[in-house]
This record gives structure tokens, C-alpha cells and sequence, in this order.
């Protein structure tokens, strides 16, 4: 009877341990930074830009053309002045339709 108490004891006392240390690690655990994003024009094909996409469109979705350049799209930020499309590369300001 003893030698179960103490394994048993053992294993409840084990137990304990490993969620208090499961706790400590998810009290210190940090969430994910938000990355950081800027506004590029003239890389987003037709229908799948963020905003901005001119005259008689509304918003998110409504650039009529691949690769427009008053419509844009969110991407990470020091990426935009390096993205290669067909027509170029993707713009921080709006570029001429």
C-alpha cells in the first residue's frame, strides 16, 4: 500500500509541476507583432485590390484591370518598390491609368 501512495503521489505531485511551468509559458508568451503594411499601387489584378481603384469603382474589389495604377493593395512595408509586375514596378503613389 505504500509504494502506491507514493507513486501515486508522485504522479499527482508531476502533474502539478508540468502545469504550473504550461501556465508560466503561457503568462509570458507575447502575442505576434501586427506586421507593419503601406499602400501599393499598380500591382493588383482586376477585381482583387484593397482600395482606390478610380473613378466609378467603390472600393475593395472593383479595379477593373490587372496591374491599374490607382488601385492598391496592402503589403508588407519596404516590399511595395520592389514588387515586379508586367507593366513595372509597384508605386507608394498612385500612378497614371
Amino acid at each position: 500500500m505504500t509504494t502506491r501512495r507514493i507513486a501515486l503521489s508522485t504522479l499527482a505531485l508531476a502533474a502539478l509541476v508540468h502545469g504550473a511551468a504550461f501556465a508560466a509559458d503561457k503568462a509570458t508568451a507575447k502575442p505576434a507583432a501586427k506586421q507593419a503594411t503601406e499602400k501599393c499601387y499598380g500591382i493588383s489584378l482586376a477585381g482583387q485590390n484593397d482600395c482606390a481603384a478610380g473613378p466609378g469603382t467603390s472600393c475593395s474589389g472593383t479595379s477593373k484591370r490587372d496591374y491599374q495604377g490607382d488601385a492598391w493593395k496592402k503589403v508588407p512595408v519596404g516590399t511595395c518598390v520592389t514588387t515586379q509586375t508586367p507593366k513595372g514596378m509597384g508605386s507608394l503613389i498612385p500612378l497614371k491609368a
